[in-house]
């Protein structure tokens, strides 16, 4: 672990890395949440679809970061990682672009889609009783037993400098596209879980646009940064639910929490009802199947409960799109 935390020049030196690997996801003006939401013309919405990496989500960018990083430490050994399923096929996309093997754990109910991308990329999967975890502490322990049983070189999916920098690559493109146009941000809603993806966005967003309200998304049933923003020191939820699977992180890494504690100004926590409903709103409207974890920060602006004053764009983060076709349309109410 380093001993100090992310910057903005981390995250300027990673994408140095990240663009020798992946293009940037696009960043889609939504004309539809302008309409929804009845915004002044001179404003406007822009989501931030990482469903379009090849991953799925944006999870390999901190990967790329991370295994590019620590090459040298890696040496001729495996690495693992413990993951819900997006880091893991992140970590494992990694390891092939790096010729590096990959051990993986993952939750033994995540999507039949998140295996599958994760072994498309050659990655070995371990997994684990999910539902018993926070009793047993299965997760850990077998991430540990890997590490030492195989000398596996453990990466975490979001407490690391390294994932960090490399997620806010995907912030400082937003930054750079919004200004390259004239554009500028008054509010950037992003996703959180153990706050890899926000640590790194909001260093970005707060650099390229420091007058942004910068509004972290958690579900109602694994709302743990809510609560830590509230107590002023982190807080850990033993036993997360959601529908939002990439979001149950029992609490937000030591990495990630003094950059979000100082950067991101509000928490939102959403029902999963609500998020169902996004779901099938940004079906119908922009023919997007995301998963929930991806849709909840829509989910969050569709709801009413933001506060959208200001004068610049709104900036929505879709963190990711793999779910299982089937359990999608139950989701959305499609049968």
């Amino acid at each position: 672990m380093t001993d100090r935390f992310a910057s903005i020049e981390d995250v300027r030196a990673a994408a140095d890395v990240i663009r020798q690997h992946v293009s940037p996801a696009p960043l889609i003006r939504s004309y539809a949440l302008e309409r929804e939401l009845k915004l002044a013309p001179n404003r406007r919405v822009w989501i931030k679809d990482y469903g379009w990496t090849p991953v799925g989500s944006f999870k390999l960018l901190g990967a790329l970061n991370w295994m590019s990083h620590n090459l040298e430490h890696v040496g001729d050994r495996p690495v693992v990682a413990h993951s819900s399923g997006n880091f893991a096929s992140g970590i494992s996309f990694a390891g092939m672009r790096f010729g590096k093997r990959v051990i993986v754990v993952m939750p033994d109910t995540a999507p039949k889609v998140k295996f599958e991308l994760t072994r498309s990329f050659g990655a070995e999967i371990r997994t684990y009783n999910i539902a018993r975890d926070h009793e047993t502490g299965e997760r850990d322990k077998l991430a540990k037993e890997i590490a030492e049983g195989e000398l596996a070189v453990q990466a975490s999916p979001y407490n690391d400098l390294h994932v960090i920098a490399g997620n806010g690559v995907g912030g400082l493109e937003i930054v750079e596209e919004l200004q390259r146009t004239g554009r500028h941000a008054s509010h950037f809603f992003c996703q959180v879980s153990g706050g890899g993806i926000m640590a790194g966005h909001a260093l970005a967003i707060a650099d390229g646009f420091p007058e942004a309200k910068i509004i972290g998304i958690e579900p109602a049933g694994a709302d743990d940064f809510r609560q830590s923003l509230e107590a002023g020191r982190r807080i850990r939820v033993e036993r997360p639910v959601s529908i939002c699977d990439g979001l149950l992180s029992y609490d937000v890494g030591e990495q990630n929490w003094p950059i979000m504690q100082k950067l991101v100004s509000s928490v939102l926590a959403v029902p999963d009802e609500t998020t169902r409903e996004a779901m099938r709103w940004l079906y119908d409207r922009h023919g997007l199947r995301t998963e929930p974890s991806g849709a909840i920060a829509t989910a969050a602006v569709l709801s009413g409960t933001a506060d959208l004053d200001g004068d610049g764009d709104l900036v929505i983060v879709l963190s990711g799109r793999n779910v299982d076709e089937s359990q999608f349309r139950k989701w959305i109410g499609a049968e």
